[in-house]
């Protein structure tokens, strides 16, 4: 699963596809256990610019601030993992069932 609850919050597996034309969810990358949310960025990965453009990204669409986002692991991957400060697994799970992925 790509969204598991943890302490004060949920972690995200993220897959990111820098250097896109714009920042975007695309759909999901893998299956089962391993699966990630794909999102296009469209910030390049230099100097942890494509990071940061995830963090702001992730920070809008879960309605959070940006400091409740923060990445555990894969700074300098392409696979990373965001923990999600507030959020609950169930709207988590709600807000990836509307973008009709399958979880």
């Amino acid at each position: 699963m790509m969204v598991r609850a943890a302490v004060g919050g949920v972690t995200l597996a993220v897959r990111a596809q820098p250097g896109a034309k714009k920042t975007a969810i695309t759909g999901v990358y893998g299956e089962g256990a391993a699966a990630q949310l794909k999102i296009a960025v469209h910030a390049p990965p230099v100097e942890g610019r494509a990071n940061l453009a995830l963090i702001a990204f992730l920070a809008e669409t879960f309605g959070l601030p940006k400091n409740a986002v923060e990445l555990m692991c894969g700074e300098l991957s392409r696979s990373k993992v965001f923990l999600l400060r507030g959020v609950t697994l169930a709207k988590a799970e709600a807000l990836l069932a509307e973008w009709k992925l399958n979880i």
